[in-house]
C-alpha cells in the first residue's frame, strides 16, 4: 500500500467524486478508477459504493479511512522531523492539550522559544486526557499536556505550577446561583452535565460513594460547548474555573470542601525526539520546575 494511494483515497473520500478527485490531485480520472480498484483488490474489499454522480464510503471504507489520517498524519510529522534536523532554527512540534487554564505557561513558553527559533511552529491539539493521551501514543504527538495524574510505568513527566479549581457552571435564573459554593448535598436533583473524566475521577474522589446520587444527564469533553447548554437552562456543567469568562448569563461557583486538579506534561518513555521538539522540552523543563 502505497503512501500516494492513500492520497488519492482520502480526496476520493473528502470529494465524494472521482472526476472532482481527478481534477484537485492532476491525474485522469480512469488513471485515479484504476488505483482504487487495485486498492480494494489488496485490501480484499469494496471501499466505495458507485452512482452516476458520487461515490460514498463503505464501512470497510470508512475504516481505511480514519487508519489513513494516522499514516498520512504520521508520514507528515515524520517529514517535518527530519525538515528540521537541516535546520535548527525551526521545525514543528505536536502538543495535545486539556482544557485548562494552566496551559498559560505553555503559551508564555513558546512565545519566548519562539524567540530563539523564529521558524519554529507549533501544532495543538486539544480535547479531554484519554483523547490527547490516545494520540500520544500513537504516535501523532510529541508530548501532552493532562490533568490527571500519568501512569508512571508508561511515561516521563513534568508537574505544571498551579492548580485547577473545580465548581459549577450555572445559569443565572439557576436556584444555586446565588450560593458563594456547592455542597455536596446541593448537587442532589440537579441536572448535572460533565465529562466522563470529571466524573470518574474528580466528581467520584469528592463525592465517595455518594456519587451514585448524581444526575448526570449529558456529557462534554469541551467546556465552551457545554457553556452553551448551561445558557440553555439544561443544567448545570462540572468545570474548571477561567475556562469561563463569567457574563450576564451565565456564574462559576466553587465547590466546598474545595477540590482541585493538577496539570501534567508527559512523554512517551524512550521516546525519540525530532531536535526541536528536544530543545524545547528542554526549556519546558527548566521553566515549568523552577
Amino acid at each position: 500500500m502505497e503512501i500516494r494511494v492513500l492520497e488519492y483515497f482520502m480526496e476520493i473520500a473528502r470529494e465524494g467524486s472521482m472526476t472532482r478527485a481527478a481534477e484537485t490531485l492532476h491525474v485522469s480520472q480512469p488513471t485515479l478508477s484504476k488505483e482504487m480498484k487495485k486498492l480494494e483488490q489488496e485490501l480484499g474489499t469494496k471501499l466505495f459504493r458507485r452512482s452516476s454522480a458520487s461515490v460514498h464510503l463503505t464501512d470497510e471504507g470508512m475504516l481505511l479511512r480514519k487508519r489513513a489520517e494516522d499514516i498520512l498524519g504520521m508520514v507528515d510529522k515524520t517529514t517535518a522531523e527530519f525538515k528540521a534536523m537541516e535546520d535548527i532554527q525551526g521545525g514543528e512540534v505536536f502538543i495535545g492539550c486539556a482544557e485548562s487554564y494552566l496551559i498559560r505557561h505553555l503559551a508564555r513558553i513558546i512565545k519566548d522559544f519562539r524567540s530563539k527559533y523564529p521558524l519554529f511552529q507549533f501544532h495543538l491539539t486539544s480535547g479531554n486526557t484519554e483523547q490527547v493521551i490516545e494520540r500520544l501514543d500513537r504516535g501523532l504527538l510529541d508530548y501532552a499536556f493532562i490533568v490527571e495524574p500519568p501512569d508512571l510505568s508508561r511515561y516521563n513527566f513534568i508537574e505544571v505550577p498551579g492548580s485547577d479549581t473545580v465548581g459549577l457552571l450555572v445559569n443565572r435564573s439557576h436556584p444555586l446561583a446565588s450560593k458563594k459554593f456547592i455542597e455536596i448535598d446541593d448537587l442532589y436533583g440537579v441536572n448535572l452535565i460533565a465529562s466522563k473524566q470529571s466524573m470518574e475521577h474528580d466528581l467520584a474522589r469528592w463525592c465517595g460513594e455518594n456519587i451514585d446520587k448524581i444526575n448526570l444527564i449529558g456529557t462534554t469533553n469541551l467546556s465552551k460547548n457545554g457553556a452553551f447548554f448551561v445558557k440553555e437552562g439544561l443544567g448545570a456543567l462540572l468545570t474548571f474555573e477561567h475556562l469561563i469568562t463569567p457574563d450576564s448569563d451565565v456564574v462559576f461557583i466553587p465547590l466546598h470542601p474545595v477540590l482541585e486538579a493538577k496539570m501534567y506534561v508527559i512523554w512517551k518513555k524512550y521516546q525519540v525526539f525530532s531536535p526541536i521538539a528536544s530543545l524545547l522540552l528542554e526549556d519546558l523543563k527548566k521553566e515549568l520546575t523552577v
